[in-house]
């Protein structure tokens, strides 16, 4: 892609972005605005707090509407110390990029400058509280981006958010055999393996103790 966007095109993105999704969801809870940022050229960025609701039909609207195309990121927080509607949060970071498939042969060549309506690149970020309790869950987004997928077990691994509808969840940061419910990144560990016995270097087993467990050091 040649060249850089300028300013007029990122404001114009946004505003049309976030004008679009006020005017389809207003009411229902969901609230989009135009965030600038802080550094670098001061572009700015779509923010979105949504509701658990209404996720699906917003990631549906965001994918297929507004061409937002790729899933970077997917984290989640624990709020132990929140209020009823807020003991957890989940926060999305989405990309529109203009990308296609080339035909053989050929290159298809985009010229920054130029670029208009759906074809300029957008920046989302999404927030969406969820209730407080002992079991955390949101509709999956794996059907709808396919980055999303080992987002969604990162987080259910770390943080214990279950995504209701995902194929295939798994452990993939900490071992398969981890106990049931554990996950590391919940605020009432007080160490990372509070409860239990430390890995140490032997990946295959979480409760394995070293040999030289018990002796004085």
């Amino acid at each position: 892609m040649g060249m850089t966007l300028s300013s007029e095109q990122n404001h114009a993105a946004v505003d049309a972005a976030a004008s679009a999704i006020n005017g389809r969801f207003g009411g229902s809870g969901i609230e989009a605005t135009s965030v600038e940022r802080t550094s670098g050229k001061h572009f700015h960025f779509l923010r979105i707090t949504s509701t658990s609701r209404h996720w699906l039909g917003l990631a549906k609207f965001l994918r297929f509407d507004l061409g937002i195309n790729y899933c970077s990121m997917i984290t989640g927080t624990h709020f132990p110390d929140g209020d009823d509607n807020r003991g957890w949060e989940v926060a999305y970071h989405f990309m529109r990029m203009p990308v296609a498939d080339q035909s053989p042969g050929q290159c298809l060549e985009y010229k920054a400058t130029e670029l208009t309506g759906q074809d300029i690149p957008l920046e989302v970020e999404v927030f969406i509280p969820l209730a407080k309790g002992d079991a955390p869950s949101i509709d999956s987004i794996q059907m709808i981006w396919k980055g999303a997928d080992w987002n969604e077990k990162e987080t259910w691994d770390l943080v214990g958010i279950d995504f209701k509808g995902h194929k295939d969840m798994m452990r993939v940061l900490n071992p398969h055999d981890s106990p049931v419910g554990f996950h590391p990144l919940q605020k009432q560990h007080r160490l990372r393996y509070d409860g239990h016995n430390e890995m140490y270097d032997d990946a295959q087993g979480f409760e394995r103790k070293p040999v030289d467990s018990g002796l004085v050091k």
